[in-house]
């Protein structure tokens, strides 16, 4: 005789998306450093004349502020979407003596 499959995991929609969104925030960081450390990549005058022209340093300034504005604006935004989420009546401990 066979064993019955086990029954498939259901996970529910809202936790589930909770979940992932948590996991957003947590790489958020990740994908800022990565990002701050591009402008280290591009061209300078030391890589002689066959390089692409070399990037001014006030490029990399606004291009490093334009990440951390993106940074704080994309943090809002998975913040105010794990907030939405949440459920209401979570944390609040009835006592029906």
């Amino acid at each position: 005789m066979t064993e019955p499959s086990p029954p498939p995991v259901f996970l529910e929609r809202r936790s589930y998306r909770r979940r992932r969104i948590m996991d957003a925030l947590r790489l958020l960081p990740v994908a800022g450093v990565l990002l701050w450390l591009l402008p280290l990549f591009w061209p300078t005058a030391a890589d002689g004349p066959d390089a692409p022209a070399p990037l001014a340093m006030s490029d990399a300034v606004v291009y490093v502020f334009f990440v951390w504005v993106v940074l704080i604006l994309a943090g809002a935004a998975l913040w105010w979407a794990l907030r939405a989420s949440a459920d209401p009546t979570e944390g609040i401990v009835r006592d029906d003596r």
